[in-house]
């Protein structure tokens, strides 16, 4: 008899446990919020859909399919559908038909199709406060747009079929200088290289960058001769390589250092042509002092086997020229004189 009040009291030791979890298991898992409205319809630029919801911290996810079929699918966590249609279809141009899906996770899928010959779109949400007086929940409202086209890029005569090497300065672990505001030479030096690679690619060139993100080109704790040789191995290894061209931005202690400036290896009178031409189609377009065209030993000049160029387009630590330098404008401005300045030295002989 002893034996057996032992066996029981062992087995609700380990049973307990379990039944006092098995309510809060089931409390945490029981949704939270009910879908309890929907409307659709088209505004003066999008079509909207309108989704009710009976609190406004519902956490929801947006993505888009393109594989079977176009549509935009939003994922509300911790939700049921309610008293919602789960088929709703659409007269628009835009959307083909709604559907509205439960998941075994108390998930609510909300998948909107797209009609097959309608082109990118994005979605903006608003939320928008219940009004009681009209008698309205509290609302996401999920507008649908066409995607804007990317405008196409500006392009010059002279470097189709020529292969040019962008070595945007800086990166990565190193910022560069930085101007009072806090612009940093590898921003602004990555901005203007890829509008420079845009409108080169446009005209039918082909480019190759030493980097096209904010990375250390060699690898994070390289040292510095590591980091530019493995830009000028980027040149290297490029197939029919022609000019390497490498985009800076000067920085001085005096915060009234101002203009712009282009340099070449001395002994190369390939690259003090280079050089020239760039110099003066940024002095054209920038509107900055000319500081002029120098020879120096910069090691990407140095060892690159094409000729070279290393352009300071402006000091980031003087106020007005940082202004400038994070200007997307301006910077598109520095890209084209640019891309001018080598289509000049590849049709002028």
């Amino acid at each position: 008899m002893q034996a057996l009040k032992k066996l029981l009291f062992l087995s609700l030791c380990i049973l307990l446990p379990f039944a006092l979890a098995a309510p809060a298991e089931a409390a945490r898992q029981q949704p939270v919020h009910t879908l309890n409205y929907f409307q659709s319809y088209a505004t003066k630029d999008a079509w909207r859909v309108e989704i009710g919801v009976n609190a406004s911290d519902v956490k929801y996810e947006i993505r888009q399919k393109t594989l079977l079929r176009k549509e935009i699918v939003i994922d509300f966590d911790d939700t049921v559908r309610g008293e919602l249609k789960q088929h709703i279809a659409q007269k628009s141009d835009v959307v083909k038909d709604i559907r509205i899906d439960e998941t075994p996770d108390h998930h609510t899928e909300l998948h909107i199709a797209l009609q097959p010959d309608f082109g990118e779109v994005e979605v903006r949400v608003t939320a928008i406060d219940a009004d009681r007086r009209a008698h309205l929940p509290f609302r996401l409202a999920f507008d649908i747009y066409p995607k804007p086209a990317e405008p196409e890029a500006p392009s010059v005569d002279g470097v189709k079929g020529h292969t040019i090497v962008l070595d945007a300065g800086h990166g990565g672990s190193d910022t560069g200088a930085v101007g009072p505001s806090g612009v940093t030479e590898a921003s602004v030096t990555l901005a203007v290289t890829q509008d420079l690679q845009r409108i080169l690619e446009a005209s039918g060139a082909r480019t190759a960058m030493t980097r096209d993100t904010d990375v250390d080109v060699y690898g994070p704790n390289a040292t510095d001769g590591q980091e530019l040789q493995a830009r000028v191995d980027v040149g290297e290894r490029t197939s029919g390589a022609e000019v390497f061209l490498s985009i800076h931005c000067n920085a001085f202690s005096n915060a009234n250092a101002n203009g712009m400036e282009t340099y070449y290896c001395a002994g190369s009178s390939r690259a003090a042509r280079l050089a020239t031409l760039l110099n003066e189609e940024l002095s054209r377009a920038g509107g900055r002092r000319n500081r002029g065209v120098k020879t120096a030993n910069f090691y990407v000049m140095r060892h690159s086997s094409m000729p070279a160029s290393l352009v300071e387009l402006a000091f980031v630590t003087n106020p007005a020229e940082e202004a400038l330098l994070s200007d997307p404008d301006y910077q598109q401005q520095l890209a084209m004189a640019l891309a001018i300045g080598l289509s000049r030295y590849f049709t002028e002989r």
